[in-house]
């Protein structure tokens, strides 16, 4: 990826916006917020995945001889996590018992679930949005014996939270998430890069052992992903949630409007 000419420091952010690389897949539909932007600040918006998923086959799997059936209860993070574990319990011919209770991160994972599975409410348990949001809901249920099905690489939250509270619990490791090949970027430029995981970032400097942020506005969305930033040596230029702007476009937008709040002549005035 070739590095802005713009000099390093607070003169970048008098630069306008004009192009956003999202380290993210395109959006299926034509409603993203994504492409809202792109229409009000004549701005290009490019997506790309920078990790990649892949799966831990059922091989490998045994080896680290979890048995899936002597867990009462699985804890799901991710649509990764609910289609990766669903593959292995195929490949093991495993049918998951009627009494299974299945703990969701997010409304969004439960409704995912129900692809694998008819669900019963007295069985799923879903927190709000973060895995901090389903303690208190895991908590109540000490006499489970929960799984957590996960990738090589994930936050520490949910292991320490199990340890803490002395529940019984094993970690299952069904996939990995490795660095995307970005070698087709290494002649593109973009005034912003907006980064989700901290493996986001970790895939940057994999690609790009030279990178050099120079005029790129960094955008982090998340804690973990925002200290990746900083760790990296990167200047942190956008961050959400805040309190402001909880999506990644709210921060972004918000951050269009504070440097070149003069400079939006393509937004519509629309009553909605």
């Amino acid at each position: 990826m070739a590095e802005s000419k713009d000099q390093p420091g607070a003169g970048r952010h008098t630069r306008r916006i004009s192009s956003i690389l999202v380290t993210q897949p395109k959006p299926t539909n034509d409603v993203s917020p994504y492409f809202s932007i792109a229409e009000k600040y004549g701005i290009k918006v490019d997506f790309r995945e920078f990790i990649e998923v892949q799966p831990v086959s059922y091989k490998d799997f045994r080896k680290e001889k979890v048995n899936i059936a002597e867990h009462t209860a699985v804890i799901f993070t991710s649509r990764n996590a609910v289609d990766h574990f669903f593959r292995i319990c195929q490949e093991a011919k495993i049918e998951m018992p009627a009494e299974m209770k299945y703990f969701c991160i997010s409304e969004q994972t439960a409704n995912y679930l129900q692809k694998y599975i008819v669900l019963r409410k007295r069985k799923l348990f879903v927190g709000q949005r973060t895995a901090a949001d389903l303690f208190e809901v895991i908590r109540k249920h000490k006499g489970e014996k929960f799984l957590y099905p996960c990738s090589d690489i994930r936050k520490d939250d949910i292991p320490e939270f199990m340890r803490a509270n002395s529940l019984k619990f094993t970690e299952a490791v069904i996939y990995r998430t490795v660095a995307s090949d970005l070698s087709d970027l290494s002649d593109v430029k973009y005034d912003c890069i907006a980064f989700f995981s901290p493996s986001g970032i970790s895939s940057l400097f994999i690609n790009f052992p030279d990178f050099e942020q120079n005029g790129t506005r960094i955008a982090a969305f998340g804690p973990t992903t925002a200290k990746a930033v900083v760790d990296a040596g990167l200047e942190l230029d956008i961050e959400a949630p805040q309190p402001n702007a909880p999506s990644m476009t709210g921060a972004i937008e918000a951050y269009i409007r504070l440097h070149h709040g003069t400079e939006a002549p393509r937004e519509k005035k629309q009553s909605k």
